[in-house]
């Protein structure tokens, strides 16, 4: 029996839409952004790992760690770099350019259960990894109940 595969078309306007603003450089603001500028927008993944750290996960080619800053501010994480284009490489010596390059900087409010002194970060293969931990109080604890 063949398997049956649910079509969410609203799914799937919305990745098309996200393609589309991004080929033309129209970059729409989301709700956790509270600042989007610069040459281009790296592309962003935010979730919960469920080990009580929200994780953000940053698109980067091509890019050394100088070249990367990243900083907490008043419960606002920002990230701000440039990616260089090759010096090596004239202007004439290109057939066709797709990549992108130049300053950019994103800044994303962090919810109040983030822990803003325990934040880290690694750079790997290209990707940025932050790990957001939340608060001691802010994570589930178990309650015992006594007996009466």
């Amino acid at each position: 029996m063949p398997t049956l595969v649910r079509l969410n078309p609203f799914t799937e306007l919305q990745e098309m839409s996200d393609r589309i603003s991004r080929l033309f450089g129209e970059y729409h603001r989301g709700e956790d952004d509270v600042m989007r500028k610069g040459n281009w927008i790296p592309a962003v993944d935010i979730y919960d790992d469920r080990n009580h750290e929200l994780v953000i996960k940053a698109e980067l080619p091509d890019m050394k760690r100088e070249d990367i800053d990243l900083t907490v501010e008043n419960n606002t994480l920002t990230l701000r770099g440039e990616k260089k284009q090759e010096s090596n490489v004239t202007h004439d010596q290109y057939h066709r350019v797709e990549r992108v390059f130049g300053s950019f900087s994103r800044s994303f409010s962090l919810p109040p259960a983030v822990d803003p002194d325990r934040v880290h970060a690694e750079y790997r293969d290209g990707v940025l990894t932050i790990r957001l931990p939340m608060r001691e109080e802010a994570r589930p604890r178990s309650i015992k109940i006594n007996p009466n």
